[in-house]
């Protein structure tokens, strides 16, 4: 207990209660990845750049995405925390509405034009053949994705924390059979390679939009998907969405962009360092499931406070979550450099790609420690308060007119090394820990964004 009253194991339970489930959605997912590099890894390494370097036009599209979502979360926590059902499922319509049309887009794209889309990200032949295979039959989940993924964002933002870990359980469950099934050719099925794996995501997709549509038919009573919402909606709303969504998913896509543009640059360096590179972004991923999850939950956690108009608490949850940023991405670096060894011996690399991914342990041991503190800022505190410009403003500055820039030019201009360039263009999250300190300290995040009678 103190003067506010505050009983912390009470806190303590309730943020775990939400970060648990959310980390392991997040190690799920990233598991549909990992299962993807480990089981390609085995088959050859153009084969691994093909499927990864393809995976990054989806990488984009769900940035995009979580754009939309955060900006979503930004009000349906807040609204959740006011007690608003109402507003809420106009804003579900409006999330799910925008995202048929953004991965309709890219649905389109990926069916046209893979082949340019695949040059973006590397120039070696093979390496586009390979992914251009995988692109086209991968692209038809898009759609499916734009569509779970919100709904299950919105449920996460009202604390319906587990219908998510239950879908993309199976989700993940279901991905990795048939990926064995259809890579390898199991149980007399062709082995089929990298168009396999990309059948697998296919069929894995589908299987959650069945099991959110069941959920949202049979057991959801409080927050429904009503189609009048989707074809009409409330101008406010549509303005307020916009304010706080826009900046968002400017914001998640050119962070986005930017760690294509360093996939990109590693790229055109060959394909030892793709192999490398697409390695140790899965283990940054899987030690930051929880530092992600963490984030999630603050801007829930935080954002149902503030709707109930309680700011003295506010900021004293926030605090807490810093503290607990900074030990999750300890743990999370710690587990980096105990399992390097292993997964290095474990994939068939060649000596250079092998070279190179112990590097890539070394800088994301510290990197993910960064991440995760000012993830939590940005993502979690900044944006349960409707402070989404700043986090654009910062990443833009950041990776573009730092990290990038002098990775490009160490890259191209200077022909540095691999591991060099890649020093430099990891280094962005070390450059933002002092300005989120700062912008966090002034307090010009904290704000009640909801309206009355909705």
């Amino acid at each position: 207990m103190n003067d506010l009253s505050i009983k912390w194991k009470d806190f303590y339970k309730n943020v775990f209660a939400l970060v648990v489930p959310m980390a392991l959605q997040n190690l799920i997912n990233v598991g549909v990845t990992a299962a993807d590099v480990v089981m390609l890894g085995k088959v050859s390494e153009k084969v691994l750049s093909g499927a990864s370097l393809a995976g990054q036009i989806q990488y984009i599209m769900v940035l995009f995405l979580f754009g939309l979502t955060s900006g979503a979360t930004v009000l349906t926590a807040q609204y959740w925390g006011k007690g608003d059902k109402t507003a809420i499922e106009k804003i579900l319509a409006l999330g799910i509405r925008s995202a048929v049309i953004i991965t309709a887009i890219f649905t389109i794209a990926a069916f046209t034009i893979p082949v340019s889309l695949m040059r973006i990200f590397t120039n070696d032949p093979q390496v586009i053949a390979e992914g251009v295979k995988y692109l086209r039959i991968v692209a038809c989940s898009y759609i499916i994705m734009g569509i779970t993924n919100v709904y299950l964002y919105v449920m996460r933002s009202i604390e319906r924390v587990i219908v998510a870990t239950v879908v993309y359980l199976v989700s993940f469950l279901c991905n990795v059979v048939f990926n064995a099934i259809f890579i390898f050719g199991l149980f007399g099925f062709p082995a089929l390679g990298i168009r396999g794996a990309a059948i697998a995501t296919l069929i894995a997709r589908i299987m959650e939009l069945v099991l959110v549509c069941g959920y949202a038919k049979i057991y959801n009573k409080d927050v429904k998907f009503r189609v009048h919402y989707f074809l009409h909606q409330d101008k406010l709303l549509v303005r307020d969405f916009l304010v706080y969504s826009l900046p968002v998913v400017l914001n998640e896509v050119m962070w986005g962009l930017g760690t294509s543009a360093n996939t990109a640059v590693l790229g055109h360096m060959g394909s030892s360092a793709v192999a490398a590179n697409s390695v140790a972004q899965v283990a940054r991923q899987l030690a930051t499931v929880v530092s992600f999850g963490l984030s999630s939950a603050t801007a829930i956690y935080l954002g149902k406070t503030i709707g109930e108009r309680k700011f003295d608490h506010a900021r004293a949850y926030a605090k807490r979550f810093i503290i607990l940023s900074v030990v999750m991405g300890v743990i999370g670096g710690g587990l980096i450099l105990i399992a390097s060894p292993v997964v290095i011996s474990f994939l068939s690399l060649s000596a250079t790609a092998r070279y190179y991914l112990k590097m890539m342990f070394y800088v994301m041991s510290y990197f993910v420690i960064a991440q995760a503190f000012n993830t939590t800022m940005v993502v979690g505190i900044f944006r349960s308060g409707g402070d989404t410009k700043f986090g654009l403003i910062m990443d833009v500055s950041t990776m573009w007119g730092c990290s990038i820039l002098l990775g490009a030019l160490a890259a191209f201009v200077l022909h540095w090394s691999v591991p060099a360039v890649y020093v430099l263009l990891m280094s962005d999250e070390l450059i933002k820990v002092p300005i989120t300190l700062i912008r966090y300290r002034s307090f010009k995040w904290l704000k009640d964004v909801t309206r009355d009678n909705v």
